[in-house]
């Protein structure tokens, strides 16, 4: 087996390990570290498929930027763990169903038509090849509504990580800039009038 093969396997079952604790840890901190070793795991096979680009991206889009948001987020909702484990039973069922269906989707792209033949590395000893170019010239021709999908998809969930954010808690202190802008000067101070002490010697 040659020393490739060997990475590959290696960074491979790490990242079906780390994948497994995402969605079995009961803690969403150590969840979210648990995404950040996969998108690690995922930038050095991206490596090895000679797409270093996306691998660089990855490492500094998504584990730097948009994981340290996710952090951030799971530690402002103060989630209830116990309240979130409060009939989790019954969507089971729904949840099996939709990972049933996930694997037999991916069953059928890898088992159907999918072969590398299709996909010919490219000629890297070319002078004027390059990754991010031809990565750019697929993305916005053949997968231009793939990616617009993608874009919505993302401000949708930037908007409703804000809204759970922004939401009322108990026990919590917000201001109201309105009232604030209103507000005069008689509202918030009051003179006391006291009569001179004569110091004694």
């Amino acid at each position: 087996m040659s020393l490739e093969k060997i990475i590959f396997y290696l960074f491979a079952t790490i990242l079906v390990l780390a994948a497994l604790r995402v969605i079995t840890s009961r803690n969403p901190v150590h969840s979210a570290l648990y995404l950040v070793l996969c998108f690690f795991s995922s930038a050095a096979l991206w490596i090895l498929l000679q797409a270093e680009f996306l691998a660089i991206t990855l490492v500094l889009v998504y584990v730097g930027a948009v994981m340290v948001l996710f952090l951030f987020v799971v530690m402002m909702l103060n989630i209830n763990l116990d309240v979130m484990r409060e009939g989790f039973i019954k969507y089971l069922p729904i949840g099996i169903t939709v990972a049933l269906i996930s694997v037999l989707e991916m069953g059928i792209v890898i088992t159907g038509n999918f072969t590398l033949d299709k996909f010919p590395a490219p000629a890297r000893k070319a002078v004027d090849y390059s990754n991010t170019e031809a990565i750019g010239n697929v993305l916005y021709t053949e997968y231009l509504f793939s990616f617009e999908i993608a874009a919505v998809l993302l401000l949708v969930a930037i908007v409703a990580a804000i809204a759970l954010t922004m939401r009322k808690r108990p026990n919590t202190r917000s201001q109201n800039p309105s009232e604030q802008v209103l507000v005069k000067k008689s509202d918030r101070l009051h003179i006391v009038k006291m009569d001179a002490e004569e110091k004694q010697s």
